[in-house]
Protein backbone atom coordinates (compact mmCIF):
# COMPACT_ATOMS: atom_id res chain seq x y z
CA UNK A 1 0.00 0.00 0.00
CA UNK A 2 1.33 3.27 -1.38
CA UNK A 3 1.53 6.54 0.81
CA UNK A 4 -1.15 7.81 -1.07
CA UNK A 5 -3.32 4.86 -0.31
CA UNK A 6 -3.22 5.08 3.67
CA UNK A 7 -3.75 8.67 3.75
CA UNK A 8 -6.62 8.27 1.87
CA UNK A 9 -7.96 5.55 3.97
CA UNK A 10 -8.62 3.54 0.02
CA UNK A 11 -8.32 0.19 2.30
CA UNK A 12 -11.26 0.76 4.11
CA UNK A 13 -13.97 2.81 3.36
CA UNK A 14 -15.24 5.65 6.26
CA UNK A 15 -18.05 7.98 6.33
CA UNK A 16 -16.32 11.26 7.37
CA UNK A 17 -17.31 12.63 10.66
CA UNK A 18 -15.87 16.62 10.34
CA UNK A 19 -17.37 17.14 13.91
CA UNK A 20 -14.81 15.02 15.55
CA UNK A 21 -12.78 18.22 14.67
CA UNK A 22 -14.94 20.04 17.79
CA UNK A 23 -12.91 17.72 20.21
CA UNK A 24 -9.78 19.59 19.49
CA UNK A 25 -10.31 22.94 22.00
CA UNK A 26 -11.12 20.13 24.97
CA UNK A 27 -7.99 18.38 23.37
CA UNK A 28 -5.63 21.11 23.19
CA UNK A 29 -6.25 21.93 27.54
CA UNK A 30 -4.58 18.27 28.05
CA UNK A 31 -2.09 18.40 25.82
CA UNK A 32 -1.60 21.51 27.18
CA UNK A 33 -1.64 20.48 31.13
CA UNK A 34 0.58 16.79 30.33
CA UNK A 35 2.97 18.48 28.02
CA UNK A 36 3.48 22.27 28.07
CA UNK A 37 2.81 22.60 24.14
CA UNK A 38 -0.06 25.31 23.35
CA UNK A 39 -1.91 26.50 20.11
CA UNK A 40 0.19 28.37 17.76
CA UNK A 41 -3.28 30.34 16.09
CA UNK A 42 -2.53 28.13 12.65
CA UNK A 43 -4.01 25.81 11.05
CA UNK A 44 -4.40 24.21 7.40
CA UNK A 45 -6.51 22.03 4.85
CA UNK A 46 -4.69 20.04 2.38
CA UNK A 47 -6.41 18.85 -0.72
CA UNK A 48 -5.76 17.64 -4.39
CA UNK A 49 -6.15 20.31 -6.24
CA UNK A 50 -8.75 20.16 -9.40
CA UNK A 51 -8.25 22.17 -12.42
CA UNK A 52 -11.38 24.22 -13.58
CA UNK A 53 -12.94 27.51 -13.09
CA UNK A 54 -15.44 26.16 -10.55
CA UNK A 55 -12.87 24.93 -8.32
CA UNK A 56 -11.03 28.34 -8.33
CA UNK A 57 -14.17 30.14 -7.64
CA UNK A 58 -15.04 28.00 -4.42
CA UNK A 59 -11.64 28.39 -3.16
CA UNK A 60 -11.69 31.92 -3.36
CA UNK A 61 -15.60 31.99 -1.86
CA UNK A 62 -13.94 29.61 1.11
CA UNK A 63 -11.32 32.77 1.63
CA UNK A 64 -14.23 35.16 1.45
CA UNK A 65 -16.01 32.99 4.09
CA UNK A 66 -12.59 33.07 6.70
CA UNK A 67 -11.84 37.02 5.86
CA UNK A 68 -15.46 37.70 7.23
CA UNK A 69 -14.75 36.39 10.28
CA UNK A 70 -11.42 38.00 10.59
CA UNK A 71 -14.02 41.53 10.07
CA UNK A 72 -16.06 40.95 12.39
CA UNK A 73 -13.17 40.49 15.01
CA UNK A 74 -11.59 43.76 14.11
CA UNK A 75 -15.35 45.49 14.29
CA UNK A 76 -15.52 44.33 17.64
CA UNK A 77 -11.92 46.31 18.35
CA UNK A 78 -9.70 42.96 18.45
CA UNK A 79 -7.78 43.39 15.23
CA UNK A 80 -4.71 44.07 16.57
CA UNK A 81 -5.25 39.98 18.04
CA UNK A 82 -5.62 39.08 14.33
CA UNK A 83 -1.84 38.62 14.63
CA UNK A 84 0.52 40.72 12.23
CA UNK A 85 -0.84 38.98 8.98
CA UNK A 86 -3.45 41.52 7.00
CA UNK A 87 -4.56 38.49 4.92
CA UNK A 88 -4.94 35.84 7.69
CA UNK A 89 -6.17 33.24 4.67
CA UNK A 90 -3.75 31.44 2.10
CA UNK A 91 -3.13 29.05 -0.16
CA UNK A 92 -0.04 27.24 -1.10
CA UNK A 93 1.39 24.49 -2.67
CA UNK A 94 3.63 21.74 -1.39
CA UNK A 95 5.92 19.95 -3.30
CA UNK A 96 3.42 17.25 -4.17
CA UNK A 97 1.31 19.15 -5.79
CA UNK A 98 -1.08 19.31 -3.11
CA UNK A 99 -3.12 22.77 -2.58
CA UNK A 100 -3.06 23.74 1.38
CA UNK A 101 -4.79 26.34 3.17
CA UNK A 102 -3.49 28.04 5.49
CA UNK A 103 -6.07 30.08 8.44
CA UNK A 104 -4.10 32.04 11.08
CA UNK A 105 -6.26 33.43 14.10
CA UNK A 106 -5.24 34.38 17.26
CA UNK A 107 -3.61 31.70 19.53
CA UNK A 108 -6.21 31.90 22.29
CA UNK A 109 -8.97 31.65 19.67
CA UNK A 110 -8.58 27.98 19.05
CA UNK A 111 -12.27 27.42 19.03
CA UNK A 112 -12.79 30.04 15.70
CA UNK A 113 -9.43 28.13 14.01
CA UNK A 114 -11.41 24.67 14.87
CA UNK A 115 -14.61 26.55 13.46
CA UNK A 116 -12.60 27.40 10.11
CA UNK A 117 -11.26 23.96 9.32
CA UNK A 118 -14.59 22.85 9.83
CA UNK A 119 -16.37 24.99 7.67
CA UNK A 120 -13.54 24.72 5.05
CA UNK A 121 -13.97 20.93 4.67
CA UNK A 122 -17.49 20.97 4.52
CA UNK A 123 -17.91 24.01 1.86
CA UNK A 124 -15.54 21.15 -0.09
CA UNK A 125 -17.63 18.32 0.76
CA UNK A 126 -20.68 19.71 0.13
CA UNK A 127 -19.06 21.08 -3.16
CA UNK A 128 -18.57 17.41 -4.44
CA UNK A 129 -15.23 17.89 -3.76
CA UNK A 130 -14.63 14.74 -0.76
CA UNK A 131 -12.83 12.86 -2.69
CA UNK A 132 -10.02 15.60 -2.91
CA UNK A 133 -9.44 16.22 0.44
CA UNK A 134 -7.00 14.59 2.42
CA UNK A 135 -6.23 15.92 6.04
CA UNK A 136 -6.08 19.34 8.40
CA UNK A 137 -3.28 20.31 10.47
CA UNK A 138 -3.94 21.81 13.70
CA UNK A 139 -0.20 23.80 14.75
CA UNK A 140 0.82 23.96 18.67
CA UNK A 141 4.06 25.86 19.76
CA UNK A 142 6.42 24.07 22.63
CA UNK A 143 5.95 25.56 26.33
CA UNK A 144 8.14 28.56 26.50
CA UNK A 145 7.55 30.04 22.69
CA UNK A 146 4.49 31.54 22.88
CA UNK A 147 6.43 34.62 21.53
CA UNK A 148 7.95 32.98 18.97
CA UNK A 149 11.15 32.43 20.47
CA UNK A 150 12.14 29.43 22.64
CA UNK A 151 13.24 30.24 26.16
CA UNK A 152 16.91 31.57 26.00
CA UNK A 153 16.82 33.30 22.93
CA UNK A 154 17.46 36.77 22.66
CA UNK A 155 15.51 39.69 20.75
CA UNK A 156 17.92 38.69 18.21
CA UNK A 157 17.29 35.29 17.84
CA UNK A 158 20.90 34.30 19.82
CA UNK A 159 21.12 32.05 22.42
CA UNK A 160 21.34 33.27 25.16
CA UNK A 161 22.49 31.20 28.53
CA UNK A 162 21.38 29.02 29.47
CA UNK A 163 21.00 27.59 26.11
CA UNK A 164 17.33 26.42 24.96
CA UNK A 165 16.39 22.79 25.35
CA UNK A 166 16.03 20.71 22.26
CA UNK A 167 12.87 20.16 23.36
CA UNK A 168 11.31 23.31 23.76
CA UNK A 169 11.94 24.33 19.87
CA UNK A 170 10.17 22.74 17.90
CA UNK A 171 6.31 22.84 16.99
CA UNK A 172 3.68 19.90 16.89
CA UNK A 173 1.06 19.23 15.02
CA UNK A 174 -2.31 17.31 15.76
CA UNK A 175 -3.01 16.05 12.14
CA UNK A 176 -7.18 14.63 11.18
CA UNK A 177 -6.71 12.34 8.31
CA UNK A 178 -10.35 13.43 6.53
CA UNK A 179 -10.74 9.89 5.29
CA UNK A 180 -10.12 7.68 8.24
CA UNK A 181 -11.70 10.09 10.71
CA UNK A 182 -8.90 10.12 13.09
CA UNK A 183 -6.21 12.15 14.41
CA UNK A 184 -2.46 11.88 15.07
CA UNK A 185 0.32 13.49 16.48
CA UNK A 186 3.69 14.86 13.98
CA UNK A 187 7.03 16.46 16.21
CA UNK A 188 9.59 17.33 13.69
CA UNK A 189 12.87 17.86 15.46
CA UNK A 190 14.35 20.99 15.77
CA UNK A 191 17.73 21.34 13.22
CA UNK A 192 17.39 18.43 11.86
CA UNK A 193 15.93 17.97 9.11
CA UNK A 194 12.84 15.35 8.15
CA UNK A 195 13.90 13.76 11.89
CA UNK A 196 10.48 13.34 14.40
CA UNK A 197 10.51 12.77 18.07
CA UNK A 198 8.61 9.26 18.07
CA UNK A 199 8.66 9.35 21.87
CA UNK A 200 6.83 12.76 22.08
CA UNK A 201 4.31 11.36 19.43
CA UNK A 202 3.90 8.27 21.39
CA UNK A 203 3.45 10.58 24.98
CA UNK A 204 1.07 12.94 23.07
CA UNK A 205 -0.89 10.27 21.02
CA UNK A 206 -1.58 8.42 24.82
CA UNK A 207 -2.00 11.36 26.64
CA UNK A 208 -5.24 12.65 24.41
CA UNK A 209 -6.64 9.60 23.32
CA UNK A 210 -9.38 10.48 25.51
CA UNK A 211 -10.37 13.74 23.94
CA UNK A 212 -9.76 12.34 20.25
CA UNK A 213 -10.15 9.15 17.97
CA UNK A 214 -6.67 8.65 17.59
CA UNK A 215 -5.22 6.82 14.61
CA UNK A 216 -4.32 3.23 15.61
CA UNK A 217 -2.31 2.06 12.89
CA UNK A 218 1.03 3.85 13.64
CA UNK A 219 1.80 3.54 9.88
CA UNK A 220 -0.76 5.80 8.82
CA UNK A 221 1.38 8.84 11.11
CA UNK A 222 2.10 10.59 7.93
CA UNK A 223 4.72 12.85 7.96
CA UNK A 224 3.46 16.96 6.71
CA UNK A 225 7.32 18.05 5.81
CA UNK A 226 7.04 21.21 4.49
CA UNK A 227 3.30 21.92 5.46
CA UNK A 228 2.74 25.54 5.28
CA UNK A 229 2.23 27.61 8.65
CA UNK A 230 3.93 24.92 10.44
CA UNK A 231 7.23 24.44 11.86
CA UNK A 232 8.77 27.56 10.52
CA UNK A 233 7.45 26.60 7.03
Amino acid sequence: MGFLDGILGRDRPVRPDLDRLFGLPAAALTLQAGTGFVPAGVGSVCFATVEGGAFARLKEEVRDLLDIGVAAVADRGGAEDAGPDAHPVAYASDAYGYTWLTVRRPAEDLITLVNDLHAVNALLEEAGFGPNLLCSLTAFRPPGTEDGRADGQGEDGRAEAPAADPRRVRDLALVYLYKRGTFYPFAPRAGRAETRDNALELQVGGLLAGDLPMEPDRERWFPVWGAPGFGGA
